[in-house]
């Protein structure tokens, strides 16, 4: 089959290499589309991978084309999305079933073979079966779009229910104070992760959502997931904390949810929530984070809670943010593929990575079609 292979930093090679073979409990996808994530950039141009060689890729989606030993061979010729993070399922966190906490986690496209290539093998487990209302582009971005659902969640306080939160030994959160309509939510950083966000803020009913971006084309994404011209700001024109609070008549925020992973943002997410608001870090920092001794005041001073998100939950039920997604999907709630600015070939996927890296042109999702 043809693989982008990660043979070390910055050395990404398109090359023929044998199929994989689906081991005990695996079956082999042949993948139909693959979306290139923000994560995938410093980790071909400048970090690596935990091992090499490896495939990078974890946003994909496609059709099972044989079984291995242990699986289930009614899943051959079956449309699936791909749950890229692979848990121990034996670490506390597992038990619990919360898998996105596992202490002992594999993951396709960064500890083994991922999605930029023409086959894939998966565990069976990590298999979401697609119905036929869902394409595989959609399908693709199932994984950022369940992070974004995540992270909404522990936002917003929204219950898991069901056997998912008895799994998590009953500590399903419970609803905030005052309803998600009536809350005011900013969204600092319109990437992928932050402009899905958006899209599910709105449909889930959040009225009052502000967004901070700093392009053009993010703000047009945004006006499409139905946040409105006046609740933009651009911060490379305008100051991001003075705004938010001209826009709350000097209160803050409510809940806040900080995309970018840089101190700066950090300091004004605290800055500009609300006194028992929330603060939910979703970006992966870009460097070193401190904490300065006035945003440590205002946390303590202002009772905000201050939560991390990573991942998201999938337990093969409809509570879990896969199936939340997949329901908006299947009932035409939610049209990702207003996100996807590029569409590439396979072997023409090196170009959108640069794209990516080198940020000459804007772009939302770039996705290959195989």
């Amino acid at each position: 089959m043809r693989a982008y292979v990660l043979h070390g930093v910055n050395d990404l090679r398109y090359e023929t290499v044998p199929d994989p073979a689906p081991g005990e409990g695996e079956v082999l996808v042949a993948v139909k589309n693959v979306g290139v994530c923000g994560s995938d950039i410093p980790r071909i141009y400048q970090t690596g991978a935990h091992v090499h060689p490896l495939i990078p890729g974890h946003e994909f989606a496609g059709t099972v084309v044989d079984v291995g030993n242990a699986a289930d061979k009614g899943w051959l010729g079956k449309r699936a999305g791909v749950f890229p993070m692979i848990p121990c399922r034996q670490c506390g966190p597992c038990r619990e079933g919360r898998y996105e906490l596992c202490r002992n986690y594999d993951y396709l496209g960064s500890r083994r073979d991922g999605g930029f290539a023409e086959l894939v093998a998966v565990p069976e487990g990590n298999l979401l079966l697609l119905p036929g209302e869902v394409s595989f582009r959609e399908a693709a971005m199932l994984e950022p779009m369940a992070v974004a659902v995540h992270a909404m969640r522990r936002g917003l306080g929204m219950e898991l229910g069901g056997g998912a939160a008895k799994r998590a030994g009953g500590r399903a959160v419970t609803e905030q104070k005052g309803s998600k309509e009536r809350r005011t939510i900013a969204v600092c950083g319109l990437g992928t992760i932050g402009l899905f966000l958006l899209m599910f803020l709105k449909e889930a009913g959040c009225e009052r959502v502000l967004a901070l971006g700093n392009k053009e084309f993010q703000r047009e994404e945004a006006a499409s997931f139905g946040v409105s011209g006046e609740d933009y700001c651009d911060v490379r024109r305008t100051d991001g904390g003075a705004w938010l609070f001209g826009k709350t008549d000097g209160r803050g925020v409510d809940v806040f949810f900080e995309c970018v992973g840089k101190n700066e943002t950090f300091a004004s997410a605290v800055g500009c929530t609300a006194p028992a608001g929330r603060v939910v870090l979703v970006g992966n920092p870009v460097s070193g984070m401190g904490l300065e001794r006035d945003v440590y005041w205002k946390i303590l001073r202002n009772q905000l809670v201050v939560t991390g998100t990573w991942n998201s939950s999938f337990v093969h039920e409809a509570s879990d943010d896969w199936h939340y997604v997949l329901k908006r999907l299947v009932e035409g709630r939610i049209h990702p593929e207003a996100m996807i600015s590029h569409r590439l070939s396979l072997s023409s996927l090196e170009r959108g990575l640069h794209v990516m890296r080198d940020k000459t042109e804007d772009y939302g999702k770039i996705m290959a079609d195989l």
